[in-house]
């Protein structure tokens, strides 16, 4: 078993990054020469002259390298180490894909570049299209969304056209799951439709009854019916037929939200299951580093007829070395391969779950797809929470799950181990969430005054979030 306990003593060494840049300045140190000025003098008119000396920390080269480079070995990604973040897909990205985006053939592109001088990256646009309407069963990919939400806005819009394209105005209400991704009621607001929610039945999936309730009292001011399958939970909702029969013959489309899209891949495609729009996360499912916020892509795709129907969202294609990245990790799978990213991450989450069911709550037993989530500890007698399992799992290296979503449960944990890790990453997952479970029992303080071993230790989040401290302010009697 692996042992961890409380954090070690740091060296002096460590003061290089425990510290801010600012705290490691001295008066008069320089870490830079620059070049001899050749443009000559000119003066800055006093309306824009600082009124104060900027305050920017003085040291000397080694210092900075040193510090920014601790500073960067604590960063975690995929690269570094297991990263089970349920329900956002934080797969390895292959360096091969890293390679094609760094072409400076396509790196150094212009946007307002005649069209005859980026007939290379028109046609990887194309191809890449025509890859995708392949793997999802739709007709039609347009690019130009930079994210996730972005194409959901933009399938919402699409959408809206075509019902306004045959004078259904009162078209404005979209059906969405209460397990749903809180994207989807934002984008639906944000392009003024009205949510309406539908319940989920015990075992985590679409409520048929409910949802005929709701078709019945909206009638014909239905436009949609959002849905995620395998939806939050990691559950696939096996009634799509009577779904999209019952939203269909109300009027209504079915939008697909692609953020789970990774189970699908080689197992089904949305288009075959009646879905008229979807939009497909490129940064999770094929591949692009995206933590911290960027970069994304959410292309847009829909059934033949309603490409017409394409809101004008950006003046370009996205984010364009995304969609390079996209490409190149499908052709590296190739078309045998590609079948296997589904199943695979089936089974490695199938797996863990099982590994874990008699140590964690599982509020519904049964097989997932790529994810499932587990209502906390089976054993709540200790006081450990949900939370404190997760900080305790950065002591062992390990980056922890989304945690407290979705709200179908108190305590929920998801865990999303992906396609890629081999069996023994996940069997040290498993020990050491087996390890946790047991420190719980018997040493419970240990776990919730974790982590330990990390530069900071336990924050007041409340606090953080209420009063964030986002810039230094030097005191008058440093240096």
């Amino acid at each position: 078993m692996l042992t961890i306990g409380v954090s070690k003593s740091k060296d002096m060494n460590n003061r290089l990054y425990g510290n801010l840049i600012f705290e490691l300045s001295k008066e008069g140190r320089k870490g830079y020469s620059l070049p001899r000025n050749n443009f000559g003098d000119y003066e800055i008119p006093v309306s824009m002259q600082r009124q104060e000396e900027a305050q920017l920390p003085e040291c000397d080269e080694l210092t900075v390298v040193r510090h920014y480079t601790n500073l960067s070995n604590n960063n975690f990604g995929v690269d570094t180490g297991f990263y089970p973040l349920g329900s956002c897909t934080m797969k390895y990205n292959p360096k091969i894909n890293e390679e094609m985006a760094a072409l400076p053939q396509f790196q150094n592109l212009h946007p307002l570049q005649p069209r005859e001088t980026v007939k290379g990256a028109c046609a990887l646009t194309v191809l890449l299209e025509k890859a995708l309407c392949a793997l999802t069963g739709l007709a039609h990919f347009t690019f130009k969304p930079y994210a996730g939400a972005h194409g959901e806005l933009t399938g919402l819009m699409t959408i809206d056209n075509y019902h306004r394209s045959h004078g259904d105005l009162q078209r404005k209400k979209v059906i969405v799951p209460d397990s749903a991704h809180g994207t989807n009621p934002a984008s639906a607001a944000v392009c003024g439709l009205e949510i309406i929610e539908v319940k989920s039945t015990q075992d985590g999936l679409v409520d048929l009854d409910d949802l005929e309730r709701l078709v019945n009292q909206e009638g014909n001011s239905i436009a949609a019916m959002m849905m995620t399958n395998p939806n939050t939970l990691g559950l696939f909702e096996k009634q799509i037929p009577q779904i999209e029969r019952l939203i269909h013959e109300a009027g209504g489309l079915m939008y697909y939200d692609g953020a789970n899209l990774n189970p699908m891949l080689g197992a089904c495609r949305p288009g075959d299951m009646g879905f008229d729009v979807m939009h497909i996360n490129l940064h999770k499912t094929f591949s692009t580093p995206h933590g911290g916020g960027g970069p994304g892509s959410g292309p847009v795709g829909v059934r033949e007829g309603l490409e017409a129907f394409f809101p004008e969202v950006s003046p370009y294609n996205g984010n364009y070395s995304v969609m390079m990245r996209a490409y190149a990790y499908i052709l590296s799978l190739g078309r045998e391969n590609v079948k296997l990213v589904g199943p695979l991450a089936t089974l490695n989450a199938n797996y863990i779950k099982e590994s874990l069911k008699d140590v964690y709550e599982l509020p519904i037993d049964g097989l997932c797809c790529h994810e499932f989530v587990f209502d906390g500890l089976k054993d709540k007698s200790s006081g450990v929470t949900t939370m404190d399992v997760a900080k305790r799992l950065l002591d062992y290296g390990y980056h922890a799950p989304t945690i407290y979503f979705p709200l179908l449960f108190h305590e929920s944990l998801m865990v999303e181990p992906t396609e890629n890790e081999s069996k023994e990453t996940l069997d040290g997952f498993i020990q050491v969430m087996r390890q946790i479970a047991d420190e719980a029992k018997n040493d419970p303080d240990l776990v919730k005054s974790a982590p330990h071993t990390t530069p900071i230790g336990r924050v007041d989040d409340v606090l953080a979030a209420k009063h964030p401290v986002t810039t230094y302010k030097q005191m008058k009697n440093e240096q």
